[in-house]
């Protein structure tokens, strides 16, 4: 798991994303033609931005009292209908700026269309706050972006106490039985069971001699159990759920176990890459994203080297000196 460098997100910091960026590409187009419609565009953020920090900062009440939460209710709606009529207001505005600007020239157009993709993304937003906090709508998770700029972030359950949810995308590894790592896939919007066949053939196209793979539960399928048979002289797939007589013999023999045990190994690659960088990637983009784990993968196996190529020394030194 890699995280994207974003902030939290949420529905009303997102729509603040989209229009501050709307706002200030369309004033420096404007300024570019001398027009003075947006001059006054740091007092407009200046707006939004009043209106925004209002509605973030009123919360659900608690109280016991269905008055008191009843009159909440009314506020929050209220504040966030003020930021949705100011953002709409400056996203009407902005369209008919455009429109005058269209066809000036090759360049023009081009800056027109990074406006006309902020704009998708603030219409997205004030879609689902109105649908969330209007008409008390649940949005349903595929519908929602988890940050305007790295767009391929993903969110990702993690399940652990402390840190219940994680934003970036998840990295698999596969790692040979001298700490290298042979090959590794980002995936986006992709299963672990979806990727355990590619991953094999990917890495068997450069490592020939490639024969046992040790999964986790998480990458089975009776489908995979089927594809990685003729890709691998042994297939340490554990399966999900009831296990037949015939799977207990298959889990519980001393080969299958062995391998299993080697994921400690992984799991301490996977930390270490991690440690020297792997944790939060600073590139924008997904091409900057995959480059990114790329370079920190062709670290990681340096550093491996270089630590085998030391303990190596090491004991010539050691030999030196008992000869000595």
């Amino acid at each position: 798991m890699l995280e994207t460098n974003v902030h939290y997100p949420t529905d009303i910091n997102l729509l603040f994303d989209a229009i501050r960026k709307v706002i200030i590409l369309v004033a420096k187009l404007s300024a570019d033609f001398e027009l003075t419609i947006w001059r006054q565009s740091d007092n407009n953020l200046r707006k939004v931005k009043k209106t925004f920090n209002i509605a973030r900062k009123l919360f659900r009440s608690k109280s016991k009292d269905s008055e008191k939460v009843a009159e909440r209710e009314i506020a929050i709606q209220e504040a966030h209908k003020a930021y949705l009529d100011v953002v709409t207001d400056y996203l009407n505005k902005t369209v008919c700026t455009i429109q005058d600007l269209r066809g000036k020239d090759i360049l023009v157009d081009f800056k027109i269309t990074e406006i006309e993709k902020f704009i998708a993304h603030a219409n997205r937003q004030v879609d689902q706050v109105e649908r969330r906090v209007i008409n008390d709508e649940k949005i349903p998770h595929d519908e929602k972006v988890f940050s305007i700029f790295e767009e391929h972030t993903e969110w990702i359950s993690k399940g652990k106490a402390g840190v219940p949810v994680e934003l970036g995308l998840k990295v698999c590894i596969l790692e040979d039985q001298y700490g290298f790592i042979l090959h590794h896939h980002v995936m986006e919007k992709q299963t672990d069971d979806q990727i355990a066949v590619s991953m094999v053939e990917e890495a068997k196209k450069r490592f020939s001699t490639l024969a046992l793979c040790s999964f986790d539960r998480g990458f089975h399928s009776p489908d995979n159990q089927e594809k990685l048979k003729p890709l691998l002289e042994k297939v340490v797939l554990p399966k999900k759920g009831y296990l037949s007589k015939k799977d207990k013999e298959v889990e519980h023999s001393e080969e299958f176990i062995k391998a299993r045990r080697q994921h400690s190994a992984v799991e301490s690659a996977i930390n270490a890459l991690e440690v020297h960088g792997l944790d939060r990637c600073p590139d924008r983009g997904l091409h900057g994203f995959n480059r990114y784990v790329s370079l920190a993968v062709l670290a990681r196996n340096i550093q491996k080297l270089g630590a085998i190529l030391l303990a190596k020394e090491k004991k010539v030194e050691e030999r030196r000196k008992k000869a000595a």
